[in-house]
C-alpha cells in the first residue's frame, strides 16, 4: 500500500528495498536504520533537529521502566475502539516509538507509520516492532495525502490542528495527550523555589469534534538518581532550567510525584 507522499511533487512514493521514489523519479534513500528523510530543510541545513541525543536516550529509559503504562494502556484500548483494524495509523511526533509500538501490537493488521523531526529518535523508533513506515518529517507538514489516515496519535508533541484535520478521513480520529496542572507537581517542587501549574491546553481544535475527555492520574515513586534525571530531561523544563536549579535534583535518590494526564479523542466529521 502506498501511503507516504513525496515532498517535492505530490506524487505517492513506492516504497522498495533500500528507497522510496514516485512516478516523477523523485528518490529518498532509506538510511541504515530503517528511516527516510523526507524533511526538505535538512537538505541544506546542518543544523540538528528535534530532539538532541541526551532527550532521547532520557526518555527511552524513563518510558521503558514503565512508569506511564497506564496512560499507554488507555491509548491502545481507545486506539483499538474508534479505529478500524485495517486501518491507517500515523504518530505525528512518534520520537523513540514507545507508544507507537504499543498500538501496532494491538492493531497488527493496521499500517503503522512513525513521523518526527528527530534522526536520533527515529534510530530507536526503528529497532521497534510493527512499524511499517518511518520518516522524518514535520508535523505541519506530513508527507501524507488529504483524507488518508484512520487515527493520528498526537502525544506531547506539537499541535498542527489544522494538518490532523487534513490528513485525517472523514470520520478519522485524532488522540491527542495533554498534561495536567499538577503533572510532576513534585519533581518541579524539588527544582524550583515557586513552581507553577502547567498551562491549561486549548481543546477546541478547527475542523474536529471533541468527543471524550479522558483524565488519567497517577502516583509513581522513582527508584534512583538516574530515573530521577531521565524523567527531567524528558520535559520542556530542563532545558529551559538554570545549572544551578537543575544541580538540586543530584541529591534525590528516591522521589515520589504525581502524574496527571488527560487523554482528548476527537473525531473529524
Amino acid at each position: 500500500m502506498k501511503i507516504l507522499r513525496c515532498p517535492v511533487c505530490g506524487e505517492l512514493l513506492e516504497k522498495e528495498e533500500k528507497r522510496y521514489c514516485c512516478s516523477r523519479g523523485h528518490s529518498f534513500d532509506r538510511a541504515r536504520q530503517g528511516y527516510v528523510n523526507l524533511l526538505q530543510s535538512q537538505r541544506s541545513s546542518k543544523r540538528n533537529h528535534g530532539d538532541d541525543k541526551e532527550m532521547v536516550t532520557a526518555r527511552r529509559e524513563f518510558l521503558e521502566q514503565g512508569y506511564y503504562e497506564p496512560l499507554r494502556r488507555l491509548l491502545v484500548e481507545k486506539v483499538y475502539f474508534y479505529t478500524v483494524p485495517n486501518g491507517v495509523i500515523a504518530d505525528a511526533g512518534c520520537g523513540e516509538g514507545w507508544y507507537t509500538e504499543g498500538v501496532a501490537a494491538k492493531m497488527p493488521v493496521a499500517t503503522v507509520i512513525g513521523f518526527d523531526i528527530s534522526k536520533e529518535a527515529l534510530k530507536w523508533a526503528a529497532k521497534r516492532q510493527g512499524m511499517d513506515h518511518l520518516a522524518v518529517a514535520s508535523c505541519y507538514e506530513m508527507p501524507l495525502a488529504d483524507g488518508s489516515v484512520d487515527g493520528l496519535l498526537n502525544f506531547f508533541s506539537p499541535l498542527a490542528a489544522e494538518e490532523y484535520a487534513r490528513v485525517l478521513k472523514p470520520g478519522g480520529h485524532l488522540f491527542r495527550a495533554v498534561p495536567g496542572d499538577c503533572h510532576l507537581w513534585e519533581l518541579k517542587s524539588a527544582v524550583y523555589e515557586t513552581p507553577k501549574p502547567n498551562r491549561p491546553e486549548p481543546e477546541e481544535l478547527p475542523g474536529l469534534t471533541l468527543l471524550e475527555r479522558c483524565p488519567i492520574q497517577d502516583e509513581i515513586t522513582l527508584k534512583n538518581n538516574r530515573e530521577i534525571l531521565s524523567l527531567f530531561q524528558m520535559t520542556p523544563y530542563y532545558y529551559r532550567t538554570s545549572p544551578a536549579d537543575q544541580a538540586k535534583l543530584k541529591s534525590y535518590q528516591t522521589l515520589t510525584t504525581r502524574t496527571e494526564f488527560t487523554l482528548l479523542i476527537y473525531e473529524k466529521k
